[in-house]
């Protein structure tokens, strides 16, 4: 699966790069990825065999139309008619990190409690770039159950300042 998912990012970060929107659609299709997450309905409904193909890029249009590059929403409907929109999370942080590579980067999956302002995700990329060595973007996931604190995760490393972390050793020493 993960083969599939590389093979798939491959191929989309070729076709991005040639329209020179790489950053773009990458973006956009981690943005797409955490909306699979996040809706259960959705995802079940895409990777559904028994929805018609055309029905299920409908909903990719209809979800996607005018918020998302021509690029992304093409890619995203062409995965989903193709019966791989299970697979439309790896691609996407296969895209992701594709991107990083190509501009010499990391990639961070930070999950936070609230979104980030852009003067905190940019505080936040400078302090992993120190901690790690080498320049790092982030990609910011909302997830209210780590109650506050980030969680960074860097290919197998992670750095966990959350509040649920910090009370389970509380707990823990207790």
């Amino acid at each position: 699966m993960a083969e599939r998912s590389a093979s798939y990012a491959d191929a989309v970060a070729a076709v991005a790069r040639a329209e020179g929107n790489l950053d773009v659609v990458s973006d956009e299709l981690f943005r797409v990825a955490r909306a699979l997450e996040g809706s259960d309905e959705l995802r079940m409904t895409l990777s559904d065999r028994q929805v018609p193909a055309a029905r299920r890029q409908q909903i990719v249009e209809d979800l996607l139309g005018g918020q998302a590059l021509e690029t992304t929403t093409a890619v995203v409907s062409m995965i989903v008619a193709a019966g791989r929109s299970s697979d439309l999370i790896g691609i996407a942080r296969e895209a992701v990190e594709i991107n990083a590579r190509d501009r010499g980067r990391s990639v961070a999956e930070v999950r936070t409690a609230v979104a980030l302002t852009d003067d905190q995700a940019g505080r936040l990329s400078a302090a992993l770039s120190a901690a790690t060595g080498h320049q790092v973007d982030i990609k910011v996931v909302v997830d209210p159950s780590i109650m506050g604190g980030v969680v960074a995760t860097i290919g197998d490393e992670v750095i966990d300042g959350s509040v649920r972390h910090r009370l389970s050793q509380l707990r823990d020493t207790f």
